[in-house]
Parts: structure tokens; sequence; C-alpha cells
């Protein structure tokens, strides 16, 4: 296991993963702008590691993220937003300041551990996958600090939960469990908080140990690609796409290991 130590993060690699834990636990994990440009350092990192196939994000201690922290908040109110709110880092839909996630070749998944508002929610939103502990409570939190839909969270959560659950999350503002969090959609499955990590854990090495690196790479773009593309146009770009695929060392393998029963050593090529 590789870990390189942070100041508001911890970042390690072990088994093909990479967990990038939020390391504010006295304050749930609250955001900062130091946390922010952690967070996308290891993220980027990670992406350009061969080493690694897979990335989970999560909290330590108690909790995931609970929002912005009230300091930046209060710095906002006292100083204005300044460039804070009109960073990013290209053009593209997935290249804002906080939607970057969707954009990296590997999969990302949230570990939400524990309670997730505001901010930590729309981080987590963009990951391709959300587990939740039984014990996570989750909300929007905005329009209870006289806010409004942050960072692009008004176009991501309805293609999540739909529209009408999104339109009650977000203006209510209310706070659910994650019983109710899993019914939405908004989190995949709920484990139990004394083997939670384990699970999302055994969940990510079938990814990295079962499934081809390639697969996931082109799938990952062909799913976000395709939230603005008509149907004939995704289409065609799988039909491109299996083309590609059969003359990959993955396919062949892919092949090889079922006829021969065996476990798969893909390569990513």
């Amino acid at each position: 296991m590789e870990r390189i130590e942070r100041v508001e993060t911890k970042f390690e690699i072990a088994d093909s993963i990479a967990t990038i834990t939020l390391n504010r636990p006295d304050k749930l994990n609250a955001w900062t702008d130091l946390m922010e440009r952690e967070v996308r350092g290891a993220m980027l990192e990670a992406d350009h590691d061969d080493r690694v196939r897979a990335i989970i994000l999560t909290g330590e201690g108690r909790g995931f993220c609970a929002g912005a922290d009230m300091s930046l908040l209060s710095d906002i109110v006292q100083h204005g937003a300044g460039g804070r709110i009109r960073q990013k880092f290209g053009d593209g839909d997935f290249e804002q300041k906080y939607s970057y996630f969707p954009g990296l070749s590997k999969p990302v998944i949230a570990a939400i551990n524990g309670p997730i508002v505001g901010l930590g929610l729309v981080i987590a939103l963009y990951c391709d996958l959300r587990f939740a502990a039984d014990s996570a409570k989750f909300s929007t939190t905005f329009a209870r600090r006289g806010l409004i839909a942050e960072y692009g969270i008004g176009w991501m959560l309805p293609r999540i939960v739909g529209l009408p659950n999104a339109i009650d999350l977000l203006f209510s503002a209310r706070v659910i469990d994650a019983g109710e969090a899993a019914r939405m959609g908004l989190v995949t499955q709920v484990f139990p908080q004394d083997t939670f990590m384990a699970k999302v854990r055994e969940y990510v090495r079938d990814l990295v140990t079962l499934c081809s690196p390639r697969s996931l790479r082109v799938m990952k773009r062909q799913i976000y690609e395709s939230l603005s593309q008509s149907l004939a146009e995704a289409s065609e770009v799988a039909e491109a796409e299996i083309l590609k695929s059969i003359e990959c060392e993955d396919f062949k393998e892919g092949v090889a290991h079922f006829r021969e029963k065996r476990a798969p050593a893909f390569t990513g090529k």
C-alpha cells in the first residue's frame, strides 16, 4: 500500500484501487479551498497512474462531507465570491469546477459513510456510483441557506433521481435517510455501517479484477457523451467502438479466460 500524506485529505493506492479520503473529521469533512485543490490533484494523479483501475472517494470519521465550511461561506458573505464561483478548467460539460469526475477515464465511486449535505452532495453526484452506509443522511440544504441549485446539481440530480424527486429535494432541502436515497436511485446500494467500507471495496475489487479496464474506460465515455446525443448518434458511436474493441487485447483475453475457465488477466489494451 502506498500512502502520500496531505493536509486535509488522505491518498492511498492498494490492490489497483486509489482511495481518496476527506480528512477533517472534527468538522464532518466540511469542504475548503485547500481540500478542493488536494482532491483535484489526487484525482488527476490516480487517473494518470497505470497501477490504478478505480477510485474511491470517502470521508474520515462519522461523516462524508457537511458541505462548504462555514468559514468559506462567512468569507463570501463579507467579501463576495470573487473568482471562486467562476473557476473552471475547460469549456466542456465535464470540465467545470466540480464536474470533472465524469471526464476522468476510470470509475469514481463515492463511499458515503455518513452525513452528506450541500456541496458534499454535489460532489458525490458527479461520481459514477454512490454507495451509502445505513447511517448516512442526505440534504441539498441550499434553499435553507438562501442559495440556489449550485454547480450543476440542477442538471445532474434530475438525471439520477428523476424530475419530481429532484424538485422535492432541492425545494424542501429536507433530510432523507439512506433507505429513501436508495429508493430514489440516489445511491446504488446501502450497507451496514460496521461492514460498510469492506462491502464497498468488495464491489470495487470485482470491477478491477473481473472487468476490462478498457471496456470501463470506453463505456464511461459513451455514457456521459450520450447525455447530449440522440439515439442514432449514440448507436453510431457504439458500432465504431465495437469494431475497435474486437481488435484489442482485452477482447481476446475476455474470450480466452471464459473458455479456459480461469481468472482474467486484462491489461487495459
